[in-house]
């Protein structure tokens, strides 16, 4: 588009939410049970430590963590003066709505739009879950979302 002394202007009727799924943070500011992205997945931390290095090298910080969808072990160090990703996690509780032969559950969002995630057998909450369908009790399930990925996680009584 151009304006009447001809300069080019920005367009912005194209672009994205911008919404990243991570955003950079220093290692140092990295905190046990906080997250962190190592090898491309979003982990949760559960150890770290801080090492002096040489006379003229950087401290380095080395993690331990735990693959937050799968439970997965990681390592990494990081100079404590160099920046890594941090994934944008969120947790959100919803109505239980069905859960089918399929494993897959059911749950409405505040919008009144039904979702679904399977569930693995062997977490225990799907034991749980069908004992409450049993027994006609209503609850809630925590749902955690980071990088394009979902999974239940937990389930709340309603009231």
């Amino acid at each position: 588009m151009k304006s009447k002394n001809n300069r080019d202007e920005a367009d912005f009727e194209g672009g994205d939410a911008g919404a990243s799924e991570t955003y950079p943070m220093q290692c140092s500011a990295l905190r046990k049970n906080g997250h962190v992205m190592i090898k491309g997945r979003p982990c949760r931390i559960v150890d770290m430590s801080t090492s002096k290095t040489g006379k003229h090298g950087h401290a380095k910080v080395s993690l331990v963590a735990l693959d937050i969808f799968t439970d997965r072990k990681f390592e990494d160090a990081c100079p404590s003066t160099h920046n890594m990703e941090v994934p944008n996690v969120v947790r959100k509780d919803f109505q239980f709505v069905y859960l089918d032969s399929d494993n897959y559950v059911r749950f409405m969002d505040d919008k009144g739009v039904i979702q679904s995630i399977r569930m693995e057998e062997g977490s225990g909450l799907l034991e749980e879950m069908q004992s409450k369908v049993d027994k006609d009790e209503e609850f809630y399930v925590s749902v955690l979302r980071a990088c394009g990925e979902e999974k239940v996680v937990a389930i709340k009584p309603m009231n």
